[in-house]
């Protein structure tokens, strides 16, 4: 159903929601919130501090006055209570003016900022006493915006798709669902988007997190029964020319890369098809055991196949891989790159070379699976974050007369105990220790009065040859959301640092131009670039020494940890800076695991302990996760339920032919064949 078929939306607002990656009535209702303002009691002015919002109860006794200042017009009003004394101010509001009145006492509730060493409230909202105390405890939800799109539209269109498109019945058996205490999904994605209370919102969570593992744990499992049993027609034999490639490396393999390696190589040369997760932090070395499985399988004359998330990470993979042949004399490897941004020439010429098994190292994103691509005999698929891709896709590579070889990597930091259920019967390695040559990332916590200090800092980085990350969680401002955004920062970052090549990257980039900006920075064009957290899983830039993650606090523990993972890949020092742009004690206990751990396992633990199910910090997950809400650390319990469910599900109705899962077979076909789950590229 199209947006614009609902009341008040017209083409220009329909455009704009295009801008957000909205383009029907079903993608909006699944638009969740990014935040959710939340009205508290009344502070004491002195509790009041820089970064935070907060409401305050006063008596004017001072008059409102109004200046010029350029082109804004500028309301000011002094307000004091018992504690201490705190500026109002407003931009072009001159109404404001016959609104507050001298003698009267309302509850102002605003953003704090620091200005010349005193704290402003600015653009603070207005309520006398009896009206915010009717909205104390209500959460309304904060949505991504982009210009010209306001939070209150938002709002408006999600109540008119409701009403649009009415009930939608319940896809699991009611038994299920009354056994597993979830509530209904229909109410879920109501009460995700406007939630009565905190306790309704903490279930409508936990469904919605519920039914996104629960739908891909069993797409799995489906598509594991699909692809028979593990018996291979891809026997590879050992060959010492991997020890010989091993022997040249200008490093050396740890002891945990050469015990996964030899894993690997048991698999492929076992006559049984390998389905294996390697699972190692960032920075732990995973991609030189592809490309050695890669060689092996080429030397028996099998082509491999390695899916990356991104456009930019594919073309580096290639590079390396054709760089190390190129050196090392491996004639009988020939890589390949296919992308969607060949042109047409290169693109039939790759093809022919695929299709006629002359290449047989092939290097790509999505491309690899479209119907076009014609393999000679895949004995080997690779690919990197396999819940990024989304089951169709891995569906479309392993679908084949005589199933290939699997081969999963993922850094991120998941038990073996969750993994198991996670991804299904794949057979777990664990790298737990980094290369001898990198160095620690020396890290901090500050808060932003350190800002000036930060900046110093990347100049001086930066005036030495090296680069630099900026991290903020928002793309553009959103209404009663106080956090830093990628657009305004980059736009101050080049007033600032006139003679510095800045970039910026977000999700709602068009493809081209992210793969454009993200390979500018790997080739050093770019010397400071201001993203989200789309680089999370971006482009190797050992170059890059800094970077600095705007409130960090909005982030979970795991996040930053990858996040961080972007810097330290060489032999130089490289730095975090973790900027709290909200201070508490539990922000600073949190972001303080960070400061004593570089291992992703022990810090997503440690996260999970201090985080309980309650904590709604980051409920809409970044935009280029496979999931939306579900986070697989935090959500242990609910992901346990889910697998537990799925292989229940598995055993009493494989086929779900059964009439009671009538519903589910219906939302299982729509799943495994949908692209919405897959990373943007």
């Amino acid at each position: 159903m199209r947006l614009s078929e609902l009341k008040g939306i017209g083409p220009k607002t329909e455009e704009l929601f295009s801008k957000i990656g909205v383009n029907s009535v079903e993608e909006l209702k699944e638009y969740y919130p990014v935040h959710y303002d939340s009205y508290t009691e009344p502070e004491n002015i002195e509790d009041c501090r820089a970064g935070s919002k907060c409401a305050i109860s006063v008596t004017v006794t001072d008059p409102v006055s109004m200046y010029k200042a350029g082109k804004l017009t500028i309301i000011s009003l002094d307000v004091r209570d018992s504690t201490g004394k705190i500026r109002l101010v407003w931009y072009n509001s001159p109404f404001i003016r016959s609104v507050v009145k001298r003698g009267s006492s309302y509850v102002f509730r605003g953003n704090i900022v620091s200005k010349k060493g005193s704290l402003v409230m600015e653009h603070p909202e207005i309520f006398k006493p009896e009206q915010y105390q009717s909205k104390l405890s209500t959460l309304n939800p904060v949505y991504g915006l982009t210009k010209g799109l306001t939070n209150n539209t938002v709002v408006k269109a999600i109540h008119s798709a409701f009403e649009a498109t009415g009930d939608v019945p319940e896809y699991l058996p009611e038994q299920i669902a009354k056994a597993l205490d979830l509530m209904g999904e229909e109410t879920a994605v109501s009460y995700i988007h406007f939630p009565p209370d905190q306790d309704s919102l903490v279930r409508a969570r936990s469904r919605l997190a519920f039914d996104e593992f629960f739908l891909f744990i069993l797409a799995l499992r489906m598509l594991r029964q699909e692809e028979g049993d593990k018996a291979s027609g891809f026997r590879i034999p050992e060959t010492w020319l991997t020890e010989d490639v091993i022997e040249r490396l200008p490093f050396r393999l740890t002891k945990g890369q050469m015990n996964v390696w030899r894993e690997i190589e048991q698999d492929l040369s076992s006559g049984r098809r390998m389905s294996r997760l390697v699972q190692g932090d960032v920075g732990s070395g995973k991609t030189i055991l592809a490309f050695l499985a890669m060689i092996m399988t080429a030397s028996s004359g099998y082509q491999s196949v390695l899916m990356a998330p991104t456009e930019v990470l594919a073309r580096q993979h290639y590079e390396k891989l054709a760089n190390m042949c190129r050196e090392q004399g491996l004639d009988t490897v020939r890589p390949v790159l296919l992308t969607g941004t060949l042109t047409a020439a290169e693109r039939r010429a790759t093809l022919e070379e695929i299709e006629s098994g002359l290449a047989n190292a092939i290097v790509g994103t999505h491309a690899l699976i479209q119907s076009s691509v014609k393999y000679r005999n895949p004995a080997l698929i690779i690919t990197d974050e396999q819940h990024r891709f989304g089951v169709y896709q891995r569906q479309a590579l392993a679908e084949r007369d005589c199933p290939p070889h699997m081969l999963v990597m993922s850094a991120t930091p998941i038990p073996r105990t969750l993994g198991v259920i996670f991804y299904g019967d794949l057979d777990i390695s664990i790298l737990d220790e980094l290369p001898a040559r990198r160095l620690p990332i020396k890290n901090c916590v500050v808060d932003p009065s350190w800002r000036p200090n930060a900046m110093k800092f990347i100049k001086r980085e930066v005036d030495a040859g090296h680069q630099a990350y900026i991290v903020c969680p928002m793309i553009e401002p959103a209404e009663g959301l106080q956090a830093e955004n990628v657009t305004e920062y980059t736009a101050k970052l080049k007033k600032l640092f006139p003679n510095i090549a800045i970039g910026s990257l977000h999700g709602r980039m068009k493809a081209s131009e992210k793969n454009t900006v993200m390979q500018d920075f790997a080739d050093g064009k770019i010397s400071i670039l201001v993203s989200t957290t789309v680089i999370e899983v971006g482009v190797d830039v050992p170059n890059a020494t800094v970077m600095m993650i705007e409130n960090a606090e909005r982030f979970g523990l795991a996040t930053l940890h990858q996040l961080r993972g972007r810097v330290g890949r060489s032999d130089l020092q490289s730095y975090c800076i973790f900027m709290a742009g909200v201070q508490s004690e539990d922000i600073s206990r949190r972001l303080d695991i960070l400061n004593h751990s570089n291992n992703g396992f022990e810090i997503a633990e440690k996260d999970f302990e201090l985080r309980g199910p309650g904590d709604l910090l980051g409920i809409r997950q970044s935009g280029d996760a496979a999931f939306r809400i579900a986070d697989i650390s935090r959500d242990r319990d609910i992901l346990k339920a889910a697998g537990e469910l799925a292989a229940a599900v598995m055993h009493d109705d494989p086929a779900l032919i059964l009439e009671e899962n009538d519903l589910l077979r219906v939302k299982m076909r729509e799943y495994m064949h949908s692209d919405v789950r897959t990373i943007v590229l």
